[in-house]
């Protein structure tokens, strides 16, 4: 039993309590190794809030070696809308003493640490924590034995959350044996046994320390519409089925590969086909034949993969192939850190073919984006029979939301290929209007068939060496990608519409973003949020809102290069001429803490020269206050 005013730490001292508080959310942050199965204990909370009225959000890293190692999940729960995985947590759970020193640090001041009292020995004139000692390891071999401790110390935590913040136990029975139903029924036992001894450890005084859920079942929600809970790479798969794409190709490599088994597993149930390829060139190919016959086509991977690709995509750029590629971006270069967060492939996305090659990139905000970029890069490529990028990222790849079940009946698209004739005068490349290719198998009526090549073609698709034609093409080529910057819809913008600041982000970096804004307008700075999910091209109409701020500060996962700038920073100076626009990037392979991005705006605060009206000193006091 630990007391809320003298928490008992394993050495028997004391160490003063938090007070107990009410809070809106909680951040939970589980660490231990990857053969623990911290990241079951998340997903569990996270499907749980998406069967009840907490909103959700996760973080996790994964070791990149096969053999496993240090591994943590960050879950942040709460009944209000929950944007980021959170920057410190209110909670710390650790399995190991590395797990305890490693991650110490991220436990905010007054916080409870949560460890395994078989294996972890606290700081003993560490004061600024409630300490919790609970025998995770000796309380799983009680209840399930030894021969299983290691595979129900998960479960076993999972009670113990489930009990201090008053979880719906049933729905996590369900849950639990959703998880486990296709194995031994020993297996379900075990877990539930496991869950039920860490349920019920006895804990009410820490419980005290946190505010607890109101326990409203949430089934529908305020759209009328169910909520679904899955991470970025499912929502991205399903999207693309919705969307009506059938067929698609790729090699596996992380953190891309669960797209591919998704849809491996999925497109025959529609009656399409996708095939894992003997490499990354062989894929993109593959599914640039899908395409030639009619039916869009998927293939994707991560940043290694995409350099492969790039001849090819080359290819369908001028063959004005309508495809899809998806590009999980994680760090690099060369195979760098395949389990860790980047946006470091932006500039390889659009520049990375040789010649003249415009093609779209399109970068979902959240998890819930990831499904509907999949519906907008399908009908992208399809309307400018183009070749569209979706560069999301290992942090979206494995995070976890819950949010509204789309309207699939209204959403679904028909994917059967046109086959109608086609008339005497059909041409697939025309000079005057967009490409429309005529599916294998197709009647065209002037019995003149056009050709499909990467070489630089007439109107019909013939080889040519023309000098007047190449030029005519490449204009054509790049006039269709400006029409549509030109039919995108405004930037979403959030606070101020003139100011101080203007924070850009593109993306995973959106909800840090949202949430550092909110501080910076609190502190009372006048600052708006720029938010970007057509990379590129652009909307137009930026500079006209770039002229309403004194600096525009644009947040992003990469290095700042030789020039002082991170890659999209690069773009938008060399776009609009304009020396306000700066970077705040990193790459520790993590994604932005919200605090982070507040301290990047406070320093680009402080060194802006301001109008008359606003002095230095009030520069740094803001920036102090921030």
């Amino acid at each position: 039993m630990v007391s809320p005013n003298t928490p008992e730490t394993p050495g028997g001292t004391a160490s003063p309590a938090a007070a107990p508080r009410s809070i809106h959310d909680v951040v939970i942050r589980l660490a231990g190794n990857s053969q623990d199965g911290i990241q079951s204990i998340g997903g569990f909370l996270a499907r749980l809030a998406g069967r009840s009225d907490q909103d959700i959000m996760t973080y996790m890293t994964i070791p990149s070696t096969i053999s496993g190692g240090p591994s943590i999940f960050q879950v942040r729960m709460g009944t209000g809308e929950v944007l980021s995985a959170g920057d410190r947590a209110d909670m710390l759970v650790v399995f190991y003493q590395h797990s305890y020193e490693a991650h110490i640090g991220s436990l905010r001041p007054g916080g409870v640490l949560v460890y395994d009292s078989d294996h972890v020995k606290p700081a003993a004139d560490d004061n600024r924590f409630t300490n919790v000692a609970v025998p995770i390891t000796t309380g799983t071999v009680e209840a399930v034995g030894g021969t299983s401790k290691d595979k129900g110390k998960n479960i076993y935590v999972l009670g113990l959350i489930a009990r201090v913040f008053d979880l719906d136990v049933q729905k996590l029975a369900t849950l639990i044996k959703e998880r486990f139903g296709g194995k031994n029924e020993d297996v379900v036992r075990n877990a539930m046994l496991a869950f039920d001894a860490g349920y019920g450890w006895p804990q009410n005084n820490l419980r005290d320390l946190f505010f607890r859920f109101e326990a409203v079942d949430r089934a529908v929600a305020a759209t009328g519409r169910p909520q679904v809970t899955m991470d970025g790479n499912m929502a991205i798969a399903y999207g693309l089925i919705t969307a009506g794409v059938r067929h698609g190709a790729g090699y596996p490599i992380t953190p891309w590969s669960s797209i591919m088994e998704t849809l491996r597993t999925e497109f025959p149930k529609y009656g399409g086909l996708f095939v894992q390829c003997e490499d990354e060139i062989a894929a993109v190919s593959t599914a640039i034949g899908f395409s030639y016959t009619g039916r869009l086509a998927i293939t994707g991977s991560s940043g290694p993969g995409l350099s492969l690709k790039m001849e090819a995509l080359g290819w369908a750029v001028m063959a004005e192939m309508p495809l899809i590629v998806v590009n999980v971006q994680r760090g690099g270069p060369s195979t760098g850190m395949p389990t860790n967060v980047e946006q470091s492939d932006l500039m390889q996305a659009i520049y990375g073919s040789h010649g003249d090659t415009p093609r779209v990139v399109l970068a979902p905000k959240n998890v819930e984006d990831c499904f509907y970029i999949a519906l907008e890069a399908a009908r992208i490529a399809r309307e400018y029979s183009t070749p569209v990028l979706i560069l999301t990222d290992m942090g979206l790849s494995s995070r976890i939301e819950a949010f509204d079940e789309p309207d699939l009946p209204k959403l679904m698209v028909d994917p059967k290929p046109d086959h109608s004739d086609r008339g005497a005068d059909f041409k697939p490349y025309p000079l005057d209007r967009v490409t429309r290719h005529a599916p294998a198998g197709s009647k065209v009526l002037s019995g003149k068939y056009p050709t499909v090549t990467g070489l630089e073609h007439d109107e019909m698709g013939h080889p040519t060496g023309s000098p007047k034609l190449h030029t005519q093409m490449t204009i054509k080529r790049r006039e269709k990608i400006k029409a549509l910057g030109a039919s995108l819809p405004p930037p979403e913008m959030f606070g101020d519409s003139a100011g101080e600041v203007l924070l850009v982000t593109w993306g995973s970096n959106w909800g840090p973003g949202r949430e550092a804004l909110t501080r910076v307008r609190n502190a009372g700075v006048k600052a708006g949020h720029m938010h970007l999910r057509h990379v590129h091209p652009m909307p137009n109409g930026l500079e006209e809102i770039f002229k309403r701020y004194h600096k525009i500060v644009v947040a992003e996962l990469n290095d700042e290069g030789l020039y002082g700038f991170g890659q999209f920073t690069m773009m938008l100076r060399a776009r609009y001429a304009n020396p306000s626009i700066v970077s705040v990037t990193k790459t520790d392979g993590l994604t932005f803490k919200v605090s982070e991005l507040v301290a990047g705006i406070a320093k680009h605060i402080e060194s802006t020269a301001l109008e008359a009206t606003v002095g230095t000193a009030r520069q740094s006091a803001l920036a102090t206050k921030i």
